[in-house]
């Protein structure tokens, strides 16, 4: 009696104080309970089932695969796609004619960490997350969430799968490496957090990957099925950590990893992904999760050596998953699914539960009114000035200073010192030695055995080493050959040693000899022109580690050299 009696007083309180936002929310509750009741109502056990799915699509394929997925919409009612490879304006169009055709609305995804550009060409691209985990400024990442929300929003894009919030505390990982935000709980958390809250105030739905935690992983689960061997306790404290902070701010969706996780699921090598104890048990009920759950891609090797086609998918849906993403066979896994709720294997209260959520998501992102992307002028609204704005603040507040004895940093206009530039790695690096020598002069070093290099460099002061990695998302360490060419070198010159790849690369290198380090993280054009101007004492260097080197050079570490 007293709980009604607080209850009504509450809402008399609520309809005399705030009438007009209080009536506002309960009409868009209604609206959107009826929208969904009236569409599932109107669907057959098909089309219900069909929601489930998001298939793999692209816009740079032949008239076959578009045949194809018009064929999944039209016969199936599938839910969702998830576009991969090609162009904005050949995804747009796409998505249109997907679309007009699909008698439910489809939920668009896709996979933009760094922006629509780690899918689509013609698209601005964004600093990798672990760049972003030198950042202190936390409302940067808040900026390029927002960014790259708008630009999902202007594509038609519903549904991000990102932040990635695994914890990297394994460097030797080769899936997730420069993909998460580092090695700290309390530093990933806060950037996932701001990243989030950036997306989802564009209205795009965010989706915290990979669940229960790929951060310390030494194989990749697209190619077998990586071992979590931590306790409970640990997972609970550190894996678990940014997933609960998120869930507090309603993060959408979470994507369900293909692990094996002895300590949370005792069928051995039952993945994940597959899991009730893991799916059900711990994400939903322990952790409250009430936001959707994707199934990370079914086709990847983690768990589609598990199960055959379409068995995978009923296994996934009976875990607990909302969503089933990129099934290798679409067809036959509806078609499993279809037959385990007949044979009472599937409850309608459980295929309501998922098929009412998803519809419920696609009423958050207006699908319930639909409006065909606009082709104009799409490309430039894709590539404004803001982008480059954004991410010359972000290369700016993450390159990092390691180490700088004797104040070898900055290099003074003024100076006297005879210095020599001698380039390492595979990758370019015209924007660095360009920027450098618009200050400074500098003598380019072209020899090309070590025995040459190091007569070169007798005569010079001090001899600055650029290693630039053209696939800079890559974590391993540096070739033999070159680490050994740095190490003499250092023994014998003053050097300074700046690293345009992931700092994980100088895991095995000699570093004391070298008096100044600088990790630039990647190595794009506007990397090497903001880490030379850092180093000519034009910008301020005030980056962190994200993650350890060694022991001596751990995360959070970095120094900071102000002009």
């Amino acid at each position: 009696m007293n709980k009604i009696i607080i209850t009504g007083i509450l809402s008399l309180f609520l309809l005399g104080f705030f009438p007009d936002r209080y009536h506002n929310n309960l009409k868009e509750v209604n609206n959107k309970t009826q929208w969904i009741d009236s569409i599932y109502s109107n669907m057959t056990l098909k089309e219900k089932v069909g929601q489930l799915f998001m298939v793999a699509t692209y816009s740079n394929r032949d008239k076959s695969h578009v045949d194809s997925i018009q064929s999944l919409i039209n016969n199936y009612g599938i839910g969702g796609l998830i576009f991969f490879q090609g162009g904005p304006v050949r995804q747009a169009k796409l998505t249109n004619t997907y679309q007009s055709i699909s008698k439910v609305p489809l939920l668009i995804g896709m996979d933009a960490e760094w922006g629509l550009n780690m899918r689509l060409d013609s698209t601005s691209r964004f600093p990798y997350n672990m760049t972003l985990g030198a950042i202190q400024n936390d409302s940067l990442i808040k900026q390029i969430g927002n960014q790259i929300g708008r630009h999902c929003k202007r594509l038609g894009v519903h549904l991000n799968f990102a932040p990635v919030v695994d914890i990297n505390t394994n460097p030797n990982n080769p899936i997730i490496g420069v993909r998460s935000f580092g090695e700290d709980k309390l530093n990933v958390t806060n950037k996932a957090l701001a990243f989030t809250e950036g997306l989802q105030s564009q209205g795009i739905l965010a989706c915290a990957k990979h669940f229960p935690g790929h951060g310390d992983t030494a194989t990749d689960s697209h190619k077998t099925l990586p071992t979590v061997g931590f306790s409970k306790e640990r997972i609970d404290s550190i894996e678990l950590h940014p997933y609960r902070a998120l869930f507090k701010k309603n993060i959408s969706g979470v994507m369900v990893a293909h692990l094996n996780v002895p300590s949370l699921e005792q069928i051995d090598g039952l993945p994940s992904s597959l899991s009730y104890n893991i799916v059900s048990t711990k994400l939903k009920q322990q952790l409250a999760f009430k936001g959707l759950v994707f199934t990370d891609a079914l086709n990847m090797k983690g768990a589609a050596n598990y199960k055959e086609p379409g068995d995978i998918d009923l296994a996934a849906f009976k875990a607990g998953n909302d969503v089933l993403l990129f099934t290798e066979n679409a067809p036959k896994a509806i078609s499993k699914i279809i037959e385990a709720y007949e044979n009472n294997d599937i409850s309608e209260e459980r295929l309501a539960h998922s098929v009412k959520k998803i519809l419920g998501a696609k009423y958050d992102v207006n699908l319930n009114q639909f409006i065909p992307i606009e082709i104009n002028k799409l490309v430039e609204d894709l590539n404004d000035e803001t982008n480059v704005i954004i991410n010359e603040l972000a290369m700016s507040n993450a390159i990092t200073i390691i180490k700088n004895d004797n104040h070898s940093l900055p290099i003074k206009a003024k100076t006297k010192a005879k210095i020599a530039f001698l380039k390492l790695g595979d990758g370019d690096s015209k924007a660095f030695i360009s920027t450098l020598k618009s200050d400074i002069s500098i003598d380019e070093i072209n020899a090309t055995s070590q025995k040459e290099i190091i007569k070169a460099l007798k005569n010079y002061d001090k001899v600055i080493i650029g290693y630039h990695r053209l696939n800079y998302r890559e974590t391993k360490t540096i070739s033999n050959e070159d680490k050994s060419l740095i190490e003499k070198i250092s023994k014998t010159n003053h050097v300074i040693l700046n690293v345009f790849a992931s700092q994980y690369s100088l895991k095995e290198l000699a570093l004391k000899p070298i008096n100044g380090i600088i990790i630039s993280y990647e190595n794009s054009e506007l990397a090497q022109t903001i880490s030379a101007k850092i180093m000519l004492d034009n910008l301020n260097a005030i980056g962190k580690l994200p993650a350890s080197i060694n022991a001596d050079y751990q995360q959070n570490h970095g120094i900071e050299i102000k002009n």
